[in-house]
């Protein structure tokens, strides 16, 4: 940080001397511009996901939309009883379904096991718990409902119905 030096010649034969209101005002802007531009810089980061397949998933074009994150598992029979009911949920306009596979299989092999258990939403391979702090599910099936503002309505834990998710979101 630099600071502003003034001459009073009159007053102190031409040297320089700091004055301290001008160098508390140069500090307050400077601490005023530096959290603007962190809060400004911080609305800027794009959040990608990675897709199974295809090009990433840019998680801001999902505003407007219900998003419905689903953690599954192929040995977990609860999970396969919900797929037709999230085929369904994904068909809607306002409402987006992305399931994430709790065993990590990534690339083609989570695209094949995807068609095998009639997985029709898209599906991510990588979490995206972590870009917004939510916490690895215990327990399977898992959906995290977040609102078309992009705010985390709910966790929910065990097979949900078109019914269920329709209830919570009105409609």
């Amino acid at each position: 940080m630099e600071l502003q030096l003034f001459v009073a010649s009159s007053l102190t034969g031409g040297f320089p001397v700091q004055n301290p209101v001008i160098r508390r005002l140069t500090r307050r802007a400077v601490v005023t511009a530096a959290v603007f531009l962190t809060v400004a810089l911080a609305g800027c980061q794009k959040v990608e996901l990675e897709r199974a397949d295809g090009p990433k998933l840019v998680w801001d074009d999902l505003r407007g939309q219900w998003v419905l994150v689903n953690y599954w598992a192929e040995w977990c029979k609860p999970c396969l009883e919900e797929i037709p009911e999230f085929n369904e949920l994904d068909k809607a306009p306002d409402i987006t379904v992305l399931g994430i596979n709790f065993d990590d299989v990534k690339g083609q092999a989570l695209v094949d096991l995807g068609k095998r258990m009639g997985i029709e939403y898209t599906m991510l391979g990588q979490d995206p718990g972590p870009e917004f702090d939510w916490k690895l599910p215990v327990a399977l099936p898992a959906t995290f409902i977040v609102n078309p503002e992009g705010d985390l309505v709910e966790a929910r834990f065990g097979p949900q119905t078109e019914a269920d998710i329709r209830a919570l979101i009105g409609g």
